[in-house]
C-alpha cells in the first residue's frame, strides 16, 4: 500500500456525521419552562382524576359483576355477551341510531341555511341570532317541560294547531309509532342554534374576492353556493358533524324528561340504557361494559364523518 492510498473503510469513518448536540437552556428559558409546567399542572391534575383515572376504570370494571355494595367480581366477556343478547339494549342501539341519522343531517342543513341567509345583512341579524341561539342554552330539562305541553293531546298546542285544519290530533309521546319521531323533532330543533353560530363564523372567512370572480364568470347564486361555499366550508361542516353525533349519542335529558325511555322502549336511548343499569339497577359493572359499546360507537361515526368529509387530495 502506497502512502497515496487509503486503508478501506477510511472514508466512511471520515464522513461519519458529527454527534448531535441537545440544545442547553438558559437560566431563563429552563424557568420559564418549569413555570409553564407549574400553570398547567391543576389542569392536568383535574384532567387525570377526573378523565382518566375514570375512563380506565370503566374500561376494567365491564370485565366485572359490580353493585357498588360488594367488591367487583371479574367475569370476563359475561356483560358483553348479554349486551348482545340483550333486546332492549339492541332497540336502544336502534333508536339511538336512528335519532342521530334524522337529527344531525336536518339540524345542520337547517342550520347552513339559516346562516348563509343571516350572513347577508339582514335586517335585525342579531335579534335573530340571539332567537336561534337561545334554545342552545337553556336548560334542556326547561325546554322539554315546554315541549312536553305542546305534544300535550289534550291541551297541547301541536293538536290545536292541526286542529284548525281539521287533522286529527295523536299522542305523540304516549304513542310507539310518534314518540321517536316527536323526540327527534326536539333534538334537531334544539340543535340548530350552535350549528347555525360555527356555520356564521366560517362564512366570514370566506374571502368576498371568491364571489366576485363567479359572478364575473356569470355563475349564478346556486352555483356560487355548491362551488364556492360548501368547499370552503368543509372545515366547519367536519367539526359540526362530530360534535353533533357525540351530542346526539349521548341525548339523555330530553329522553328521561319527555318519555322516560317509553312507551314500550319507543324511544330508550343506549345512554339511557347506561343510566338505568347503573342508577336503577345498580349494576356498574354492565354500565361501565355498555358505555365502553358507546365509546366504540361514537368513534366508529366520527371516523365515518371525518371519512366523508375529509379534503379531496
Amino acid at each position: 500500500m502506497t502512502s497515496t492510498e487509503t486503508p478501506a473503510g477510511a472514508g466512511l469513518a471520515a464522513r461519519k456525521p458529527a454527534p448531535v448536540r441537545r440544545h442547553k437552556y438558559s437560566r431563563a428559558e429552563r424557568k420559564l419552562r418549569r413555570t409553564g409546567w407549574l400553570m398547567i399542572t391543576p389542569a392536568l391534575l383535574h384532567l387525570a382524576l377526573w378523565t382518566a383515572i375514570p375512563v380506565v376504570a370503566t374500561f376494567a370494571l365491564g370485565f366485572t359483576n359490580y353493585n357498588v355494595f360488594s367488591p367487583p367480581q371479574w367475569v370476563g366477556l359475561q356483560n358483553y355477551v348479554e349486551i348482545v343478547q340483550d333486546p332492549v339494549f339492541r332497540k336502544a342501539t336502534w333508536n339511538t341510531i336512528v335519532y342521530t341519522f334524522w337529527t344531525v343531517p336536518v339540524s345542520m342543513a337547517i342550520a347552513l341555511v339559516i346562516a348563509v341567509a343571516l350572513n347577508q345583512g339582514l335586517r335585525f341579524q342579531k335579534w335573530y341570532r340571539t332567537a336561534f341561539f337561545l334554545p342552545q342554552v337553556t336548560a334542556t330539562v326547561a325546554i322539554a317541560m315546554v315541549w312536553l305541553w305542546i305534544f300535550n293531546p289534550q291541551q297541547g298546542l301541536l293538536n290545536a294547531f292541526l286542529g284548525l285544519f281539521g287533522i286529527p290530533g295523536q299522542a305523540w309521546l304516549a304513542d310507539p309509532d310518534w314518540a321517536l319521531w316527536s323526540v327527534i323533532l326536539v333534538g334537531a330543533w334544539q340543535g340548530i342554534g350552535i350549528k347555525m353560530l360555527i356555520y356564521i363564523a366560517a362564512l366570514q372567512n370566506i374571502d368576498g374576492s371568491l364571489y366576485e370572480a363567479a359572478s364575473v364568470d356569470g355563475a349564478s347564486t346556486v352555483r356560487k353556493f355548491f362551488a364556492i361555499t360548501v368547499p370552503m366550508l368543509k372545515p366547519a361542516t367536519f367539526f359540526v358533524l362530530v360534535i353533533s353525533i357525540i351530542n346526539a349519542f349521548q341525548v339523555f335529558d330530553q329522553i328521561y324528561v319527555l318519555t322516560n325511555g317509553g312507551p314500550a322502549n319507543a324511544t330508550t336511548m343506549m345512554t339511557y340504557e347506561v343510566y338505568r343499569s347503573a342508577f336503577e339497577e345498580f349494576r356498574m359493572g354492565m354500565a361501565s361494559a355498555q358505555s365502553v359499546v358507546l365509546f366504540i360507537f361514537l368513534l366508529f361515526m366520527t371516523l365515518v364523518g371525518r371519512r366523508a368529509t375529509r379534503e379531496d387530495h
